[in-house]
């Protein structure tokens, strides 16, 4: 399992608590945390919590998860983030679609987002109830969320680092269905920060999903460089974290 994480302190806690009660046999996954040049205590809580830390220095959520993708051991690779938790039967599910469906590629889920603004609740819902009638009507998700899927790691091509934010989903599903199938499960849903939501619509729709999501995708592939970088990290609200 593979969480990028740059100055995620605040929100690392809860999200590796939610990971240690998976229902599943803890020797059989490991928890990979790719510290991406952090200055807080990323790193500590990371290990505090049993995890193995992964380092990679070079700023871009991509490069981190392909440094914990060529890190990982296991026969499944899950992608998730620091600041999401799961619920205790996130793994078990996954691990039972790909083991039964030893055709498909890749399994993703929904997220949902923590305390957001009414929007931020209503267009998720809205959108990825949308996902979910195309997966059924055509056997393939049209998008996926890279805090909610996992792949088999043998083969995998890796991420395009030369991408942000747009290379951990608009691309890494393009990667994953010229491999094969990709399965969708609805009911597997994660929960996730709504902390850039606090920035207001305008700021989201425009500046997140516009210009460092979409434009930056487009951009950066028809170059073939980063000509647009890794937008500016948004400070989590400060959580009580239980002791591990």
């Amino acid at each position: 399992m593979v969480v990028p994480a740059y100055n995620e302190a605040a929100t690392l806690p809860a999200a590796l608590t939610s990971l240690r009660r998976q229902e599943l046999d803890g020797d059989s996954f490991e928890i990979i945390v790719v510290d991406n040049g952090s200055d807080d205590a990323t790193a500590e809580i990371a290990r505090a919590y049993g995890a193995r830390v992964v380092s990679e220095p070079r700023r871009g959520v991509c490069d981190a998860r392909q440094a914990g993708v060529e890190a990982a051991r296991g026969e499944f690779v899950v992608s998730t983030d620091a600041d999401t938790t799961h619920p205790a039967d996130w793994l078990r599910r996954i691990d039972a679609r790909l083991q039964n469906r030893p055709d498909a590629v890749a399994v993703a889920g929904p997220c949902s987002y923590a305390d957001p603004p009414w929007w931020g609740r209503v267009f998720p819902r809205v959108g990825f109830a949308l996902v979910a009638v195309v997966a059924r009507l055509t056997g393939r998700p049209s998008y996926l969320t890279a805090t909610n899927v996992a792949f088999r790691r043998q083969g995998f091509p890796g991420y395009d680092t030369r991408l942000t934010q747009g290379g951990d989903e608009v691309d890494l599903l393009r990667r994953l269905r010229a491999r094969g199938p990709v399965l969708w499960d609805a009911g597997n849903e994660v929960s996730t920060s709504a902390r850039r939501f606090r920035l207001g619509f305008v700021h989201t729709l425009v500046v997140s999903y516009g210009y460092y999501y979409l434009l930056s995708t487009l951009v950066n592939r028809i170059t073939r460089r980063r000509v647009i970088g890794v937008a500016p990290a948004v400070r989590p609200e400060p959580v009580r974290p239980e002791r591990p």
